[in-house]
Parts: structure tokens; C-alpha cells; sequence
């Protein structure tokens, strides 16, 4: 049985925080992000801000979106 976390506006904060201090890869924030937009569920309050900004962090290491 699979848990689904409940993904905040805190927790996508985190995950941001803890790349910019270089305690998490590109890598594994992009692989974090789209397991998050696979198998995640957004805190409602929130739903299309969270979602919007995951969903760009998933794309990042697409060379067409400009990042890399």
C-alpha cells in the first residue's frame, strides 16, 4: 500500500531551500518533483500555486525551458 503525502506550500519551500544550500542535487529535486505531480496530493488551499510551481521545477533540467 502506497501512502500519498500531502505536499504544502512548506514542503515545496523546503525542498527549494535544501537545493540553494547544495544539500540536494538538480537531479534529485526534479525526480522529487515529478514524483510529486505523479503520485502527490496538493494541499487545496493552495492547489494551483503548488502545482504550478512543481510542475515548472519537474521541467527544469529540460534544455528548452532554458535553465541548463
Amino acid at each position: 500500500m502506497t501512502t500519498i503525502k500531502l505536499i504544502m506550500r512548506e514542503t515545496v519551500a523546503e525542498k527549494l531551500a535544501t537545493h540553494l544550500h547544495h544539500e540536494l542535487s538538480l537531479d534529485s529535486l526534479v525526480a522529487w518533483a515529478e514524483t510529486a505531480l505523479m503520485d502527490g496530493e496538493f494541499e487545496p488551499a493552495h492547489l494551483s500555486a503548488i502545482r504550478d510551481v512543481v510542475d515548472k521545477i519537474g521541467v527544469v533540467d529540460v534544455r528548452a525551458f532554458g535553465l541548463i
